[in-house]
């Protein structure tokens, strides 16, 4: 916040401003000022306190260094522009516009950031309208100042944009769809012909305007009525580009809710041949929007689009699964109530296997599509040496995982006895084996163990015929699955490039003479005098020296035992002892008389 301080556009003195009073009238960039100072004081990260804290400071400063203060600090005296007295020439400085917009500003930040604090607390929505309306209100008496002939045709037509989303933004919040739109619409074609006014680096800024309104206008369409709008905001919302923040959740709640309106008209699924009702709720809407999910997948622009979008819908299942499992939870209890002991899977039981075959075969897809990304790049050839591309141990553990997943597929409730689906999984693993052999092939390729890789390119090519032989009874089982013999080829051909260069790399290696290859295990340090060719020395475990060292003799240092000490007889030492007299009360009345002595 100390920097934010800091860093804020310092007032410039009245006469140093005067430049943007034109011969055209008084200009004010109210798009412009918004977007740096939204950039540059919090909203790049949705920090909407700060950035009304930014506001109230430039506030003060401008009243402060205008003269504009209302009141003093005793006491507080409204002070107002007005249009008359923009006539004035005191008054003729954009700042007294910027007044205006920084109290719209600041009024709109604080309503942005009560909307974030009305999740967990709805009774600040109340003060979140009041504040959009104090905002609108602002942006109603900066249009009106624009009105000033003093002022240019550029700086009212912005004016005008701004109140308009400004009183947009109410109506939305109202729920007043049909008044949101003309008020966003007006807002639109007002930014749209100053973008067509200006060359195309001034436009930039207006366009993305247009962009951010756009998706409040097919939400309230669709809220009006229009259906066609809806499929606008699926894409939207699916597309990485989607609206973000109030428009995101609206979003995700409009989407929600229509599926749920969808749900209450589904009331079963088919898969495998059974027919299965679906009763929770959370699980009708999932399979309701599994479809589109999917094809948003399949039009995805890009992979990282692609990949978000599956970890969306991965999202997503496991929640419902975890529904469902609450669900069979209450009917185990009741069946242990009940006593009732049935072999055949029941249908919640069915429900949740083939939920579970829909995160399964998702995790498939989406490691799939991860290593066809990583396949493309590591067939690139690495410009920077210093970053580290990507190996075939990275598609290796990719494989490893869609392996893992099939295993889990062949093991649901309920299909143990489907043997056309075991076949169809049994099949579908083999596949993934030939490609995860074919690159652990490759991983022996990059260290030059020619005869491992060799026999793996070999491995792979049983797979692969194992696959096709196996796939004339299961048609439809290999259109999801990689092309078998795209790899049948790709492994011909590298085993045609591994022979060559496993020739290559024999002719490349020097013949030593024969004296110099005399295999030698003394360490170094001990025949520093002759030279043999050791290729141990460059290695990771080099024969230096011998470690632990050998034990070796060495003298022991003697002990001395002093025995002739027992039998010394040492003179008697009585007389040269002070002997000590008898004490008491007798020993000290003799002494008074003289008797001991």
């Amino acid at each position: 916040m100390a920097s934010d301080k800091q860093n804020e556009g310092k007032i410039l003195p009245m006469d140093e401003n005067k430049e943007n009073t034109t011969e055209d009238g008084i200009g004010l960039e109210i798009l412009q000022i918004i977007k740096d100072s939204q950039q540059q004081h919090g909203l790049r990260h949705g920090d909407y306190q700060r950035y009304r804290g930014y506001c109230s400071r430039r506030l003060r400063r401008l009243r402060k260094t205008l003269g504009f203060k209302c009141g003093n600090r005793h006491k507080f005296t409204g002070k107002k522009m007005t249009v008359d007295m923009l006539s004035d020439n005191r008054y003729s400085d954009n700042r007294y516009l910027l007044l205006v917009l920084m109290e719209a500003e600041r009024a709109w930040s604080y309503a942005m950031q009560l909307k974030q604090e009305a999740n967990t607390e709805p009774r600040k929505r109340f003060h979140l309208l009041s504040r959009l309306r104090k905002a609108a209100k602002h942006g109603e008496r900066l249009e009106k100042l624009c009105e000033s002939p003093r002022v240019d045709a550029k700086t009212k037509l912005e004016a005008q944009a701004y109140t308009s989303y400004l009183s947009g933004m109410v109506r939305f919040e109202l729920q007043e769809w049909k008044a949101a739109t003309e008020a966003f619409n007006k807002c639109k074609t007002i930014y749209e012909k100053l973008a067509s006014a200006f060359t195309e680096e001034l436009a930039v800024l207006y366009h993305q305007r247009v962009e951010e309104i756009s998706p409040n206008i097919r939400y309230c369409a669709y809220n009006i009525g229009d259906q066609n709008a809806m499929n606008e905001l699926m894409q939207m919302r699916l597309s990485a580009g989607g609206g973000g923040g109030m428009m995101a959740e609206k979003l995700e709640a409009l989407i929600t809710q229509t599926r749920a309106k969808q749900a209450a008209t589904m009331s079963e699924v088919e898969w495998r041949g059974r027919t299965v009702p679906v009763k929770i709720d959370k699980a009708r809407i999932f399979l309701l929007g599994l479809g589109d999910n999917e094809a948003a997948i399949a039009q995805a622009a890009n992979e990282e689009t692609k990949e978000r979008l599956y970890e969306t819908l991965l999202a997503e299942c496991r929640d419902t699964i975890h529904a469902v499992r609450e669900e069979l939870k209450t009917e185990a209890k009741q069946r242990e109530r009940s006593d009732e002991a049935s072999g055949k899977v029941s249908n919640l039981q069915f429900l949740h296997s083939y939920l579970t075959y829909i995160k399964l075969w998702t995790v498939v897809k989406r490691n799939e599509s991860m290593a066809h990304v990583l396949q493309a790049k590591l067939k690139e050839p690495q410009t920077d040496e210093n970053k580290r591309g990507p190996r075939p141990q990275d598609l290796i553990r990719l494989y490893d995982i869609i392996l893992q997943s099939l295993a889990e597929l062949s093991t649901l409730q309920g299909l143990e006895e489907d043997h056309t689906f075991q076949k169809e999984v049994a099949l579908k693993m083999l596949v993934y084996k030939a490609y995860r052999c074919f690159f652990i092939a490759q991983s022996y390729v990059l260290v030059k163990k020619w005869s491992e890789a060799l026999v793996l390119y070999e491995r792979v090519l049983k797979y692969a015929k194992e696959v096709q032989s196996k796939a004339k009874s299961l048609n439809n089982s290999l259109k999801d699955l990689p092309d078998v013999q795209e790899l049948i080829t790709e492994v011909n051909a590298e085993k045609y490039s591994l022979q060559a260069a496993a020739i290559l790399d024999t002719e490349d290696a020097p013949e030593a003479p024969s004296q110099q290859k005399v295999k030698d295990n003394t360490p170094l340090c001990e025949r520093l005098e002759t030279f043999h060719l050791d290729p141990t020395l460059v290695g990771k475990q080099p024969n230096l020296v011998q470690f632990p060292p050998d034990f070796q003799p060495i003298p022991c240092k003697p002990l001395f035992f002093d025995l002739a000490l027992n039998h010394v007889a040492f003179p008697s030492l009585d007389d040269k002892v002070e002997q000590k007299g008898k004490g008491g009360l007798t020993g000290y009345i003799k002494g008074i008389f003289g008797f001991g002595s």
